[in-house]
């Protein structure tokens, strides 16, 4: 089985993110000067391509090594159907072979990032969904009690 020179915790945290990338549409209101709350918050659906998200995305890609930004987009091949576990090495080969590309602006472009990279991360028999990708501050039996005490 090779190896992802990429956390998957990483990667998690971009399957997260690209979902609440995805889930964008386009301006359905854009002269709305109501109040949010009475448009039941749908404002912050819509793509005003000034995203937040994108930033964090593109920054948090950015500051990634080369060797991971080509593990991404290889990832994204491999859950795309792009070849399978088998052809690791050949994917890796291939994006590291197209670095002139701006990786983050071609995963943002890539319709269902998310799905694919999560795709791409059970190929390797790992289950993302284990691992916490928010920020929290309690210790793991602090955690632990809470879950204890919701039950």
């Amino acid at each position: 089985m090779p190896e992802l020179t990429i956390s998957p915790e990483k990667v998690a945290f971009l399957i997260e993110k690209a979902r609440e990338f995805e889930v964008k549409e386009d301006a359905t209101d854009p002269d709305s000067g109501s109040n949010a709350a009475d448009d039941d918050m749908l404002d912050v659906l819509e793509d005003s391509g000034n995203d937040p998200v994108v930033r964090e995305i593109t920054g948090f890609i950015n500051a990634l090594t080369e060797d991971e930004q080509t593990d991404l987009v290889a990832l994204m091949r491999l859950g795309r159907g792009d070849g399978d576990i088998e052809d690791w090495d050949d994917l890796r080969a291939e994006a590291s072979g197209q670095r002139d590309r701006h990786t983050a602006r071609y995963l943002l472009g890539e319709p269902m990032l998310g799905d694919l990279l999560a795709e791409g991360l059970e190929a390797f028999g790992v289950d993302w969904t284990e691992e916490r990708t928010t920020a929290d501050s309690s210790s793991p039996s602090e955690r632990d009690e809470d879950e204890i005490t919701k039950r």
